[in-house]
């Protein structure tokens, strides 16, 4: 039987420095985004029409819109709204779809069949197109792109319980739980699902940075976060109308931001990945 472990920290760095250095930097980012509202120089919603379109100097680090709002100031709010959707929705599809997986890899049968074929048909079908579709037909707001973004990351939960418990409930100790008396519900919840964890916290990292870039590029497209709300798929497509003219902090600074927080993920799931994964403890 295989126990989920704390992670030894110093043994994270030294096996893995560049997802250490992926989780400082998150770490960061979080700090910034929870920050925003004491540490923005400037109201991220407040024009300044004749300071417009200036490029970076010692007062706007990252220059001003095109309505003279502050870049560096709608970034930091932009950062607090983009983690929220992904922390929200990622906590929403990771309840429910581990719930529902770990449940049918234990139970089997009909039930089990039927799931399987339900996720095989939403992960053979576009997720990005059917965010698309979802946020249009219920419309353009922060709830909705949350609950668009869980259900499109729902069947990658129900897929790893449901495989992962599958593989696990005729081994010996779930078997001698079973005989003792417990409870299928305490077998799952008290057995099985402390024993997944590494491989549902590594999906979870990665489905974060995932659902960054779903939020952004929904709104990118207009689908998203309604202006003038700050959100780094937004600013991206304002700015894409002044790139041409020479005005690319416009772009640079809120896609930057919108790369390295998506890289940072990824890079920490990796690292996670190794970590807890007991085959390479020694």
């Amino acid at each position: 039987m295989t126990r989920f472990r704390r992670p030894d920290i110093g043994r994270f760095v030294r096996r893995q420095p560049v997802a250490a250095l992926a989780f400082a930097g998150l770490s960061a980012i979080v700090l910034l985004a929870l920050l925003a509202p004491l540490i923005s120089p400037y109201d991220p919603l407040a024009s300044d029409v004749p300071h417009a379109l200036l490029p970076p100097d010692r007062l706007h680090w990252f220059g001003t819109d095109e309505l003279g709002r502050d870049v560096f100031s709608r970034i930091l709010a932009a950062a607090r709204l983009d983690l929220s959707i992904a922390v929200s929705a990622v906590a929403i599809s990771l309840v429910a779809g581990v719930t529902v997986g770990c449940f049918c890899g234990y139970q089997g049968g009909w039930l089990d069949r039927v799931t399987g074929r339900i996720v095989d048909v939403l992960t053979a079908f576009p997720l990005f197109v059917m965010a698309m579709a979802l946020v249009a037909v219920l419309g353009n707001s922060i709830a909705n792109l949350i609950y668009a973004t869980a259900i499109i990351n729902f069947p990658f939960y129900i897929r790893i319980a449901r495989s992962e418990v599958a593989a696990r409930r005729n081994l010996g100790w779930v078997e001698a739980a079973h005989v003792s008396g417990t409870s299928p519900t305490r077998v799952v919840l008290m057995f099985l699902l402390p024993n997944i964890l590494p491989t549902i916290v590594v999906q979870a990292s990665l489905n974060l940075g995932w659902a960054i870039l779903n939020a952004a590029g929904l709104s990118f497209l207009g689908l998203g976060i309604p202006v003038p709300t700050p959100e780094w798929g937004v600013m991206v497509a304002n700015g894409a109308h002044f790139m041409s003219s020479g005005r690319w902090w416009l772009v640079v600074f809120p896609g930057g931001m919108l790369m390295v927080t998506i890289l940072c993920f990824n890079l920490l799931g990796d690292g996670l990945r190794d970590l807890l994964d007991p085959r390479t403890r020694s």
